[in-house]
C-alpha cells in the first residue's frame, strides 16, 4: 500500500522506516529543509539493538502537490503545527481518504476534522517513543501499544502497521485513551523539561515525585468533570509505572527543549489548564508548569 506520513521528525522517521521494511510505500510531507534532504538522500534511519544504523527508501517533500490523492495518512506532527498539517492534507489528501492523528495532546482530531470533514479524520494513541539523533536519524525508545478507533477505513493501516511490528488494538473509544495518555504527558514531559533529567529521576526526586503525582491528579479530575472514563483506575499509579518502565528515556519535551524548539505545553498542560477553567476544576500545577516551560521557548539551548 502507499502510505503518506505527515512530518520529518523523530516518530515520523520511526514509523516511516519501519513501515518501509515491509514493502509499504511510503512518502513523507513536512517543513524541514535539512530533514527532507536527508531522508531523500539516506533513507528513514534507525539504529538498532545492535548499534547499527539501518535504512529504508521514503519519498520526502515540502510540497503537498507531489503527494497529492493520499488515501492514508499519518499525522505525527507537533501540536503547534497541526493547523499547518491540516492545510497541506486539504491538498493532497484524496476525496475518500482518511488522515488518523497519532499526537500528544488534545484537539488535534477536532483541527483535521475541521479542515478535512469528520468522516476523513481519526484519532489514535500510540506510547512509542524514539529520539531523534539528526536529521532523518532516530534511536527507538521503547516498544509501546499503538491504538486506533474502531473505523473501517482505517483496516489498511492497521495491517501494515501489525506488518511492520507494531503492537496494534482498535478501540471504541479512543478518546479515553487520548486522555489517558495526557495524564501521563502531562505528568511527565514538563517536569523532566523544567529539570532537564531523564523520565526516571522523577522517582528518585521526592518534591518532583509529590509534584508528578499532582499533575496527574488534576487531569484525572478535569477528565472526570468532563464525563471522560480513563483507561486506568489509578493516575498516579500509571504515570509511576510509565516513569519506572520509561527510566533512561528523554521525553519528547525534554528533547525540544535541549534543542531549543518550540514545545508542545499548550496542548498539554496549557489544553488541561483552559479545560479545567470551562469545568470549574481547579489546576494550579498544570497552570505553574505551562507557564514555566513557556518561558524557556527561545531561550538558549543547554
Amino acid at each position: 500500500m502507499d502510505l503518506l506520513i505527515v512530518g520529518t521528525g523523530a516518530l515520523a522517521t520511526l514509523f516511516a522506516a519501519r513501515l518501509g521494511t515491509t514493502g509499504t510505500h511510503v512518502s513523507m510531507l513536512g517543513t524541514w529543509q535539512e530533514g527532507i534532504e536527508a531522508l531523500n538522500t539516506h533513507g528513514a534511519r534507525w539504529v538498532d539493538g545492535d548499534g547499527l544504523v539501518r535504512s529504508t527508501p521514503v519519498h520526502a517533500t515540502k510540497h503537498p502537490q507531489e503527494v497529492r490523492g493520499a488515501r492514508f495518512t499519518m499525522v505525527l506532527v507537533k501540536t503547534w503545527q497541526t493547523e499547518r498539517a491540516a492545510h497541506q492534507l486539504a491538498e493532497c489528501l484524496a476525496a475518500d481518504g482518511i488522515a488518523v492523528t497519532l499526537q500528544n495532546g488534545i484537539g488535534n482530531r477536532e483541527i483535521l476534522a475541521r479542515n478535512l470533514g469528520p468522516d476523513r479524520a481519526a484519532l489514535g494513541v500510540t506510547t512509542t517513543g524514539a529520539t531523534l539523533l539528526g536529521p532523518g536519524l532516530v534511536r527507538p525508545g521503547g516498544e509501546g501499544i499503538l491504538s486506533l478507533e474502531q473505523n473501517p477505513a482505517l483496516g489498511p493501516v492497521e495491517a501494515a502497521l501489525r506488518s511492520a511490528g507494531f503492537q496494534v488494538e482498535s478501540v471504541p473509544d479512543a478518546e479515553s485513551l487520548a486522555w489517558g495518555k495526557l495524564v501521563i504527558n502531562a505528568a511527565i514531559n514538563p517536569l523532566t523539561a523544567l529539570l532537564r533529567v531523564p523520565n526516571g529521576e522523577l522517582l528518585e526526586r521526592p518534591e518532583a515525585r509529590h509534584l508528578m503525582a499532582d499533575l496527574a491528579q488534576e487531569v484525572a479530575s478535569v477528565a472526570r468533570a468532563e464525563g471522560i472514563r480513563l483507561p486506568f483506575e489509578d493516575p498516579v499509579e500509571m504515570v509511576e509505572k510509565v516513569a519506572h518502565t520509561t527510566a533512561a528515556n528523554h521525553s519528547s519535551m525534554l528533547q525540544d527543549v535541549l534543542r531549543g524548539a518550540p514545545t508542545e505545553i499548550d496542548a498539554i498542560c496549557g489544553a488541561v489548564t483552559q479545560r479545567g477553567k470551562v469545568v470549574g476544576v481547579p489546576t494550579p500545577v498544570n497552570a505553574m508548569c505551562w507557564q514555566l516551560v513557556k518561558a524557556m521557548v527561545g531561550r538558549a539551548t543547554w
